[in-house]
């Protein structure tokens, strides 16, 4: 039996007050939905009290507004939007997060992770694989909100840029040029020599290693 799509789970929580098919959903996302508020917020606890808020929030606007939010494989991007607002509204509690918007041009290039080598470098001279994620979940943590965000929304969440762009209010260059961003920033941060295999330099848009772009940009 083929697996029901997003928008076949919702009906049929909506519809026929399906609670499995809601769980069904949840399970499907948890990980990315949750990935990306521990990633916004850096506290697992925090970061759980704000899922089971963005569930609250969801579950309320899905039986107010029915289907009218829905569309085709969109579910995911609907409720990111809600998890974002949700880390938002926490960061700016706690005054870690400002709203300074400045558009870009530039080509963010290939997704970095999926660039990383699939297995360990030499272990006599590198790193291990695992060793290797909780550094650049560490670097990760070190850049700008804005560059961040994008970050976790691309890797762990998979979202598009359209969707990215949407969800942030900004343009898709916009969009595109925080994450171009995030990768010069996360090779200045990170051991060039971990990526020999990853060459990031020769991704469009990126500096060679003797270029002094700024990587400032939000």
């Amino acid at each position: 039996m083929p697996e029901l799509t997003d928008e076949e789970l919702v009906s049929a929580y909506l519809e026929r007050g399906d609670q499995q098919a809601f769980s069904a959903l949840i399970h499907r996302h948890k990980e990315r939905i949750f990935g990306f508020l521990v990633g916004m917020v850096r506290d697992r606890e925090v970061a759980n009290d704000l899922f089971q808020d963005t569930l609250f929030r969801a579950i309320q606007a899905m039986h107010e507004r029915r289907g009218s939010y829905v569309r085709q494989n969109r579910w995911l991007a609907w409720v990111m939007r809600i998890a974002r607002n949700a880390a938002l509204d926490h960061l700016r509690s706690r005054k870690k997060w400002t709203d300074v918007e400045r558009p870009d041009n530039e080509d963010p290039g290939a997704s970095f992770w999926d660039r990383l080598p699939d297995e360990a470098p030499d272990a006599g001279s590198l790193l291990n694989r695992t060793d290797l994620w909780k550094e650049v979940e560490e670097a990760i943590d070190q850049l700008p909100p804005e560059q961040r965000e994008v970050v976790l929304m691309r890797h762990q969440s998979e979202l598009t840029f359209r969707e990215i762009a949407e969800l942030t209010d900004v343009s898709i260059n916009t969009a595109l040029g925080r994450m171009r961003y995030a990768l010069i920033n996360l090779r200045k941060i990170l051991d060039p020599e971990w990526f020999d295999d990853v060459q990031t330099d020769s991704l469009p848009g990126a500096p060679r290693p003797s270029s002094r772009a700024s990587a400032s940009g939000s």
